[in-house]
């Protein structure tokens, strides 16, 4: 399998989870939409990450994308499945994808990846340069509602949407880790976000994205450090 990703892309880092709870390295090919090369958007006319090129003439466009495929496709037991067999647990699984691939990609881990890391990158014409404050704000005000949201859901199960981990984790989990790179999680407001995150942080299929970084930003102090 060939992924075009970016490395802080959220929806691009849960789809290499995903992969890694499966045991499966996919290799890596960077793709940077402002870019506009043809050969990418051949692939996916979107011009988005992340696309999964799983066999010939088969490009999965999408974090949602890949995941169904791959609901679609698992052949593996019903406990290592990353979507539940009950009916009312895989509404919530998929309610909880839209929320964080969409709603907090909107608000808070989205702006803050554009604005912190992207423009670093882009050229002025394609929209890069200096960080605007006020989206900066908008999304440091709004993180600490979805965090006590998610709080909320990890207070009340074992897992976001549920008694076993599923694609709802994974991507809570990718969102979050862009904004806590660069230090934008007030950790200390929700002690049950913190903990499920912790959790989910420990597990092997997040090794590789703490290995991650952006040339010239180190990550913050708790990016990398299972216990804070």
């Amino acid at each position: 399998m060939l992924l075009h990703h970016r490395f802080f892309c959220p929806h691009s880092r849960f789809v290499r989870l995903v992969l890694a709870e499966r045991g499966v390295e996919p290799d890596l090919a960077e793709a940077r939409p402002w870019e506009r090369r043809d050969d990418f958007l051949r692939l996916n006319p979107e011009g988005t990450t992340p696309v999964l090129e799983a066999a010939e003439s088969l490009a999965i466009s999408g974090a949602e994308g890949v995941a169904f495929w791959l609901d679609d496709t698992d052949q593996a037991p019903p406990d290592r499945r990353l979507m539940p067999e009950a009916l009312t647990q895989r509404v919530e699984v998929r309610r909880l994808m839209r929320w964080f691939h969409g709603k907090f990609f909107d608000e808070v881990s989205g702006p803050f990846v554009e604005e912190k890391i992207d423009k670093r990158f882009m050229p002025s014409e394609a929209g890069g340069g200096a960080p605007n404050t006020s989206i900066l704000r908008a999304a440091r005000n709004n993180i600490r509602y979805h965090l006590a949201y998610l709080g909320w859901l990890a207070a009340r199960n074992d897992w976001l949407a549920g008694p076993q981990m599923s694609y709802a984790d994974l991507a809570a989990a990718a969102h979050l880790s862009v904004v806590d790179y660069l230090g934008e999680v007030p950790w200390n407001d929700d002690a049950a976000a913190r903990e499920w995150y912790a959790r989910v942080k420990s597990r092997p299929s997040f090794r590789a994205l703490l290995a991650d970084r952006v040339v010239g930003m180190q990550p913050s102090g708790t990016y990398a450090d299972l216990d804070f």
